[in-house]
């Protein structure tokens, strides 16, 4: 499979280093409890976490442009410095990579233009105050993405670099890494690099392809 192919070459290092990526250093995720989630958050708030269990706590996260079009490429997040030494897709459960086809992916499809990281317990989060907001503002709610993702996209900086971090529950552990994802609208997979020991390393989400 080719994008595991290309994602081996691209992220097994500690460093992306490529002429057409340019990669930003742009904070932090709460993953409490390391059940992560990949996915559209206004159109996919049920999606299922990857089957694997990934570290808890907080920890970096790196995003990669594709140069040209200053469009998001990759996101990563990075668990441990422990080198990389195999690669396999993110699944989720049910998911078997026997019945794929040889070019096909698992993923997500995204619709709003926006991707976003997100722990099992923060999706929670963010379902319980869609509710909360729906409850109280009845017919004057607007949606999610109004209500909740448009003042951190559009009225803080979140339009100029393009990602943002938000907390559905201010009072609870966890926060959404949401994104623009790649060119906008699309089907997209993710990648989980593990060490020798079998533990994860890295998660990437691939948005547009760039050769390596």
């Amino acid at each position: 499979m080719h994008h595991i192919e290309n994602i081996q070459k691209l992220f097994s290092s500690s460093d992306v280093e490529h002429p057409l990526i340019e990669s930003y250093d742009v904070g932090s995720i709460e993953l409490p409890t390391g059940r992560i989630v990949a996915c559209d958050p206004l159109i996919t708030t049920d999606m299922p976490p990857f089957t694997p269990f990934f570290p808890s706590g907080s920890f970096p996260v790196v995003l990669h442009k594709e140069k040209e079009s200053n469009c998001v490429a990759y996101v990563e997040i990075r668990f441990s410095s422990e080198k990389v030494t195999t690669w396999e897709m993110a699944l989720t459960e049910g998911q078997n990579l026997s019945d794929l086809s040889e070019e096909e992916i698992f993923g997500y499809p995204v619709e709003s233009g926006m991707g976003c990281f997100m722990d099992a317990a923060t999706q929670n989060g963010l379902f319980r105050l869609e509710q909360t907001l729906f409850e109280r503002k009845g017919d004057d709610f607007m949606g999610i993405y109004e209500e909740f993702f448009h003042g951190e996209f559009f009225d803080q900086k979140g339009a100029i670099d393009q990602y943002a971090f938000l907390k559905p529950q201010e009072q609870e552990a966890g926060s959404i890494f949401a994104f623009e994802a790649g060119y906008g609208e699309g089907f997209y997979g993710s990648y989980i690099g593990f060490d020798a020991s079998g533990q994860p390393v890295k998660l990437v989400s691939e948005f547009i392809e760039i050769g390596s």
